[in-house]
């Protein structure tokens, strides 16, 4: 421990911004790699199972990403935010796995059963949270149902929190594209969740 504090300085906490702990990191601390990885591999392997829907593919993809993402941190401007980069790299490590593979985005229907036991929590919930964890499963099972393309905008904006500026540099289009892009997936899983109360 002492030989890796005396490496970058001072030894990285979770309380250290991105900024600080890309610049300790890139000094070789390990402490603020592990506290990078900590902070960020949950987040990248959940984008990566929302695009492929397969867990042991997500779980590669977002090793590889995570491996990408340390190899690259000298080109990264530390002034800038670490999850919009770092999901810029799982999209494109999860489109280099479409193209080896010869698939395409919505080539087949997602596992929505996978989605569902990662992205909602299945452990034991209090009786007055019992319908908030159903409309969890809901809204998730009509989101595998949409094109990947709407799938996506939808978990960057409304299950990652990302900006639309943050949006737009993960996806390589224009702030305008994304909040139009945007309001139609929005439509259609709207339009999915009314279809499948109906089939209730």
């Amino acid at each position: 421990m002492a030989e890796r504090q005396a490496q970058a300085g001072h030894p990285s906490t979770a309380a250290d911004s991105d900024s600080e702990l890309v610049n300790l990191a890139r000094t070789g601390n390990l402490d603020a790699r592990e506290t990078l990885a900590q902070r960020y591999r949950q987040p990248a392997y959940l984008l990566a199972l929302q695009m492929l829907s397969n867990r042991d593919d997500a779980m590669d993809v977002t090793q590889d990403a995570m491996l990408r993402f340390f190899t690259t941190l000298g080109s990264f401007d530390s002034e800038r935010r670490v999850q919009p980069w770092l999901f810029t790299i799982v999209r494109n490590q999860v489109r280099d796995l479409w193209r080896r593979r010869q698939r395409r985005p919505g080539d087949s229907a997602p596992d929505a059963d996978s989605l569902t036991s990662q992205l909602v929590s299945s452990g034991p919930s209090p009786e007055a949270d019992l319908r908030r964890q159903q409309l969890r499963e809901e809204v998730w099972r009509a989101l595998a149902k949409l094109p990947a393309e709407k799938r996506e905008i939808i978990v960057l904006r409304d299950f990652h929190d990302l900006a639309y500026n943050d949006i737009a540099q993960v996806l390589g289009i224009p702030i305008g594209t994304v909040m139009s892009r945007l309001h139609g997936a929005r439509r259609q899983l709207r339009a999915r969740l009314e279809e499948g109360g109906r089939h209730a």
